[in-house]
């Protein structure tokens, strides 16, 4: 899947203060029929955004006014458990969220978030403490320098593996990174096979 290039995103955050929210919460099971990546962002936290009726909670983060047009998703601890579905990235990206920031990650989360260009951002205990502070504050996460800019316009580095940043900064997922090194490849073969079939 190709993507814009992604270098720097500047967003309204949502504050959803809880560790260890699962995928299951994220996306519940009953919403994964599908195998495409769109439409599944209505059905984000689906079990937390509305109530047995139907109707919507009113004191959920994401019903709240403030919420609205938020792309960066602030969490606490062990983020993206439970379950590897990716349905829940493609959950995320759909209600229009770029980046989740948390104290840690799922590892399965993170990387599934990475292959679809939504950034897990690793914040330490003292960024994380000023951006709940900040409620809900507007932050900027700069992917080419791997900073994030809080409300009070402290920063701080956060990690992100080379080859995720040159895909994000690039625009491109892991299949078109590939494509566009068929040459190489194809020039790697034409001289390497001559010679495994001559020991």
């Amino acid at each position: 899947m190709l993507n814009a290039p992604f270098h720097t995103l500047t967003s309204r955050t949502a504050l959803l203060l809880q560790d260890n929210v699962d995928t299951d919460q994220i996306i519940p099971a009953r919403y994964l029929k599908g195998t495409g990546r769109d439409g599944l962002g209505p059905y984000l936290f689906a079990d937390w955004r509305r109530d047995a009726a139907g109707q919507p909670r009113p004191e959920f983060v994401l019903n709240r006014p403030e919420a609205r047009g938020a792309q960066v998703l602030v969490a606490g601890e062990n983020f993206g458990c439970g379950s590897s579905r990716e349905h829940a990235v493609w959950a995320l990206r759909g209600r229009g969220f770029r980046a989740v920031v948390a104290l840690s990650f799922a590892d399965i989360f993170r990387n599934n978030a990475l292959k679809n260009a939504v950034v897990p951002v690793q914040a330490g205990p003292e960024a994380h403490a000023r951006l709940v502070k900040a409620g809900g504050g507007e932050v900027t996460i700069d992917i080419v320098a791997r900073r994030l800019t809080l409300p009070d316009g402290t920063s701080s580095s956060f990690p992100l593996e080379p080859f995720s940043r040159h895909c994000l900064i690039a625009g491109v997922d892991e299949l078109a990174y590939l494509i566009a090194q068929e040459a190489d490849i194809t020039a790697y073969e034409r001289r390497e096979t001559p010679r495994r079939s001559h020991p």
